[in-house]
């Protein structure tokens, strides 16, 4: 179904004017705003302001008691009238519902009344900066109608870097091309004091000007980022008397005020690099919002979200529990009827699934949002990435206050994929319960050698439907699901860069970060593409405690493990070292945070030898059950890589890796 495509009017509902998305012989919308009328259900669409509207509205409803013989509404009958009304506007393809945050009940009224007249992807919400709205939306499985489109971390940074630009001096401004606004940060200021006097002053005077202007469409020609920032900065450079100051007065002044504007800023924003996550993730968000705002970020979705999650998830059509019974969202109605293929895409199948397995499970629960991983999150995504789709739930128990999130990750070789290698169905099943045993054995595997992995995950099968090129098509599979609760904390390969320069943070956190190696390499952990090591690259979580050094580190998912088995350790190390040699920039104390990574990878490597070589009868015998195949069985790998710590030389290397952090 085309956007714009109408559905047929409430015949109840009295309206005046013409239909939404009506357009003049030019192609020119014939009204932009439209007021809903609850106490006598109704819709104004004539041209005009939203208070008009409701007088035009009062002005009619009088009208026609007067022709039935009534008379005219009471003040307090008007009243009514008029606060029972929500307020609407209309772009080229949608209708936006601006909300009083108090009276939800009447938006979401106004919502089912469109619904009758447009599709429901075209109605979005105004107003979701307040929590109540946004609250009201997430309790009715509506994450997706508020969540912003997935792009790349590459596209992301792109978009910033491409959105860098001048006016008509340097390009020290970052432009909004929606509301065609120029953003101007701190570095930016800061960098133009190395000009001369006379490009000084007229960059300066640029800026000023820029800031006490309005464009054609009614933004600021300039602004401030971040847009938090306290609006005396930007009052004091708007307010800079340039004519009455002499170019060292003009330095000085600019100068008082850049110190404060950085003081003001949060440390994360300070580095204005793409590398540094938060600022770009911030200034995406700056440069892509539009004039009439209908999205919220990750974190006001989903509280205490990672900053490697923003514009990650994929949102999809939820489902709301009521009175005990389980409603998914009428948009799975919708594209079903109409079988739009951009409402299918939309309406994932696998996460509608999801939805009525987990309600199955888990009972009394108020809501369930559905969020894709749109692309992997790490910076080496594995070229089979199509696989094992991840998906985020947010899910609220019957009687709590607090959303739970987890994470949801499908079996990447299940029976649908090995029935697309032409196998039988009996063999499918098969090799698919082969492959569940081998992932929880791995895992179990890398526990015993110390990895610090989450300590409880849940295995299920869900239903799905097989859509093959072969003889199955169309039968009902089981289909594996790794799950287990979201970690809350920052990836390794994406903590803030200025926090490195917090020496009791750098020292800590080498510290951490060369035992989980140590383990890491223990395991074999590596690409089975490229053979390249996976660690640091979004599996690693770093926590805090409460005075923000890191805590721990923990490894979210154990994927790649034991895929290196053969070669000797010492042979592996090398390729521990880049996570050291891609940091030496960040931190103050270069060596001493080697070293710090160096001793700690040494002496965990010998704390687990040391633990195998106590117990080496339980060690050796943890997979005596297992089938023992040279040609790749968990129980092979495990007796492979346990045969090979014990033969490793902890202090060979310690020597080996820093040789190859010093080259």
């Amino acid at each position: 179904m085309a956007l714009g495509t109408m559905f047929c009017y409430n015949v109840s509902m009295k309206t005046l004017g013409e239909k939404i998305f009506a357009k003049d012989s030019e192609g020119r919308l014939l009204s932009r705003i439209g007021t809903m009328f609850f106490r006598t259900p109704g819709l104004v669409t004539q041209k005009g302001v939203h208070a008009m509207q409701r007088m035009m509205w009062i002005e009619s409803l009088n009208a026609d008691r007067a022709a039935a013989g009534q008379p005219p509404l009471t003040p307090e009958e008007e009243d009514e009238e008029l606060e029972l009304s929500v307020d609407l506007i209309f772009t080229e393809d949608s209708v936006l519902i601006r909300p009083d945050p108090d009276r939800m009940d009447l938006a979401i009224r106004a919502d089912e009344e469109l619904r009758k007249m447009v599709s429901k992807r075209q109605i979005r919400y105004l107003n979701t900066h307040s929590l109540k709205v946004r609250s009201a939306l997430c309790e009715r499985g509506e994450n997706w109608r508020m969540a912003r489109h997935p792009i790349s971390d590459e596209d992301m940074a792109t978009l910033v870097e491409r959105s860098n630009v001048a006016i008509e001096c340097n390009p020290i401004y970052y432009y909004n091309s929606a509301t065609g606004t120029r953003f101007i940060t701190v570095g930016g200021c800061m960098s133009v004091s190395k000009l001369g006097d006379f490009e000084y002053r007229r960059q300066v005077k640029e800026i000023v000007d820029g800031l006490n202007q309005r464009n054609r469409l009614g933004h600021p020609e300039v602004d401030i980022f971040p847009i938090t920032t306290p609006i005396e900065i930007k009052k004091s450079l708007k307010n800079l008397p340039l004519t009455e100051l002499s170019d060292a007065e003009l330095r000085l002044a600019v100068g008082k005020i850049m110190t404060d504007w950085r003081a003001s800023i949060p440390v994360e924003l300070r580095d204005e690099t793409t590398a540094n996550y938060d600022w770009r993730n911030a200034m995406c968000q700056t440069i892509t919002r539009q004039p009439n705002e209908t999205s919220a970020d990750e974190r006001e979705l989903v509280s205490g979200i990672a900053a490697e999650f923003y514009r990650q998830i994929e949102w999809l059509p939820g489902a709301r529990i009521d009175n005990g019974e389980l409603i998914f969202d009428e948009i799975y109605e919708e594209a079903a009827r109409t079988q739009d293929p951009e409402l299918l895409s939309l309406c994932d199948s696998r996460a509608k699934a999801l939805i009525f397995n987990l309600t199955r499970v888990f009972g009394a629960v108020d809501f369930i949002n559905i969020g894709r991983i749109a692309r992997s999150l790490s910076r080496k995504p594995n070229p089979n990435g199509h696989r094992g789709s991840i998906y985020i739930v947010q899910y609220r128990d019957t009687g709590t206050s607090k959303a739970k999130m987890m994470i949801m990750r499908f079996q990447k070789w299940g029976v649908a994929e090995h029935l697309d290698e032409g196998k039988d169905l009996m063999r499918a099943m098969l090799e698919s319960d082969e492959y569940s045993e081998y992932i929880l054995d791995r895992r179990l595997m890398c526990c015993q050698l110390g990895m610090n992995l989450p300590r409880r995950i849940g295995f299920g099968y869900f239903t799905e439907k097989y859509r093959g090129h072969n003889q199955y098509n169309g039968i009902s599979l089981r289909t594996g699901c790794f799950v287990r609760p979201y970690v809350r904390g920052t990836a390794s390969d994406k903590i803030p860069i200025q926090r490195y320069r917090n020496p009791a943070f750098a020292q800590r956190f080498a510290k951490l970060l060369g035992e989980a190696a140590a383990v890491d390499l223990i395991v074999g952990r590596r690409s089975w593409a490229t053979r390249e090591i996976l660690f640091d690259h979004s599996y690693e979580i770093v926590l805090c405690a409460d005075d923000g050094l890191p805590s721990s580190i923990r490894v979210t998912d154990h994927a790649g493990s034991f895929v290196e088995y053969e070669r000797e350790l010492v042979d592996c190390v090398a390729d521990y070292a880049e996570p050291i040699k891609s940091r030496k920039t960040y931190v103050t104390d270069y060596d001493a945070f080697a070293s710090t990574y160096v001793n700690a990878f040494a002496s965990k490597v010998a704390e687990v030898q040391s633990a195998y070589r106590a117990r080496r009868k339980a060690f050796d015998g943890l997979f005596a059950d297992r089938p023992f195949d040279t040609n790749g069985s968990g129980a092979y790998r495990w007796s492979r890589a346990l045969a090979r710590l014990d033969r490793a030389e902890p202090e060979s290397l310690r020597a080996r890796l820093w040789d190859a952090i010093r080259c």
